[in-house]
């Protein structure tokens, strides 16, 4: 077959022939190819004859042709129907007995067989029919199924793809709200560990703060000491060096002071100031197994500076305080004042409060005029507390409690 196709090819254009022409030498090209050949010639000619000259591709025998040109030369009609023939298409081979063209029809199985398959093959005993007649009987075949598919069957196809199309639809807004919704949520729980994170720092910045606190003043005490030990030094150092007796004297003295007053000088202790709560126990301790939801609620440490079974001292001095007033308060009723429900126990809350108040008496006495108006203030305003105390007392209590007030007052 190859060997054909290289027949059949033109030798100018190499393709297949196209109107072929035979010259006078008997050489086939096609049409197309020699005018393309004879318009070279003629350009070339400086004058033009009357018959025009082409000489062929192949021999190059030159051919002498009428004014008419490539019309004359005869068509070579058996070359042009090989052609034709050989650009058909070509029957399908049979896949089960090649190369056996598929050319009979089976109707049982409607397919094509070949021979091979009809006598001795799995199509044996079936009935058959010729090309034309299947080929007819199928196209009304093909006819009836169009039908059922433009019918019925199509518009529930087309419904059911509508349907699928908006289910779709709806199901992707969907998943849409739900990427929002998932990315507003790890946002929130982004930023809401980012601020614990933040206040955990700062948590950690006061504690550093307050160690800045403790250690610092301590350290530039220390380093004054250094300072004046390297001055002390230095000045002993020169004082050696005098040779004047009354120079040396003189500043032997400075040089003992300074010596002596730098001995003297209290070293500090060094403060031992422990760090509480640490942040690895207190965050496996209270963060370990927090859910998401009490993120927002984790707790914050307030890490203290303190040394080993030490209060803080501003919180002892406050409470130091608080407990005088209320102690000196006490004493100041008691020693003043009766309550008719605490009877039983009038003469040792008297003695208690005597004993708590004559203090305050001798004070009062020695700092009169230094302390009159405190003291005053102090007690209107105790005074007025327990005239509020005693409203909800009985009115006889009440009299009682008003009678002694007037007698104090």
């Amino acid at each position: 077959m190859d060997d054909l196709e290289e027949d059949l090819t033109c030798s100018v254009c190499y393709g297949l022939f196209s109107d072929p022409r035979v010259l006078p030498c008997s050489h086939t090209f096609c049409k197309s190819c020699l005018e393309s050949v004879m318009q070279v010639s003629v350009d070339v000619s400086v004058w033009r004859p009357l018959r025009l000259p082409l000489k062929c591709p192949s021999c190059r025998s030159v051919a002498e042709l009428p004014t008419n040109g490539l019309d004359a030369l005869p068509t070579n009609v058996c070359l042009s129907a090989i052609v034709e023939k050989y650009q058909r298409p070509r029957s399908a081979a049979c896949p089960e007995h090649p190369p056996q063209p598929l050319n009979v029809y089976c109707v049982q199985d409607r397919q094509l067989i070949c021979g091979v398959c009809l006598t001795v093959g799995r199509h044996r005993g079936h009935a058959i029919d010729d090309l034309q007649t299947a080929h007819a009987s199928e196209r009304a075949g093909q006819a009836r199924l169009m039908e059922r598919l433009s019918g019925e069957r199509w518009e529930d196809v087309c419904s059911l793809a509508q349907r699928l199309q908006l289910e779709k639809q709806r199901s992707e807004a969907l998943l849409q709200d739900d990427r929002e919704f998932t990315a507003q949520f790890f946002q929130g729980l982004e930023l809401t560990l980012a601020q614990k994170r933040q206040e955990f720092l700062q948590a950690l910045e006061r504690a550093s703060a307050r160690l800045a606190c403790a250690y610092e003043p301590l350290l530039e005490q220390l380093k004054g000491l250094q300072e004046e030990h390297g001055a002390v030094m230095a000045l002993s150092s020169g004082v050696e060096r005098e040779e004047s007796a009354l120079v040396y004297l003189e500043t032997v003295r400075e040089l003992r002071e300074r010596a002596e007053a730098l001995i003297r000088t209290p070293l500090p202790e060094i403060p031992g100031v422990q760090l509480t709560p640490r942040a690895e126990p207190f965050l496996q301790e209270h963060w370990c197994g927090l859910s998401v939801r009490g993120l927002g609620d984790g707790p914050v440490p307030d890490i203290c500076c303190q040394a080993p079974g030490r209060a803080p001292r501003r919180r002892l001095r406050s409470s130091a305080a608080a407990l005088m007033m209320i102690i000196l308060l006490t004493g100041l009723c008691l020693h003043h004042c009766e309550f008719p429900a605490l009877r039983h126990a009038e003469e040792p809350l008297r003695g208690v409060g005597t004993l708590l108040f004559c203090p305050i008496h001798t004070t009062v006495v020695t700092l009169h005029t230094f302390m009159s108006t405190l003291v005053e203030n102090i007690y209107q305003h105790l005074l007025s507390f327990l005239k509020n105390t005693t409203r909800a007392l009985n009115a006889p209590d009440a009299a009682n409690f008003h009678k002694k007030s007037n007698i104090l007052s």
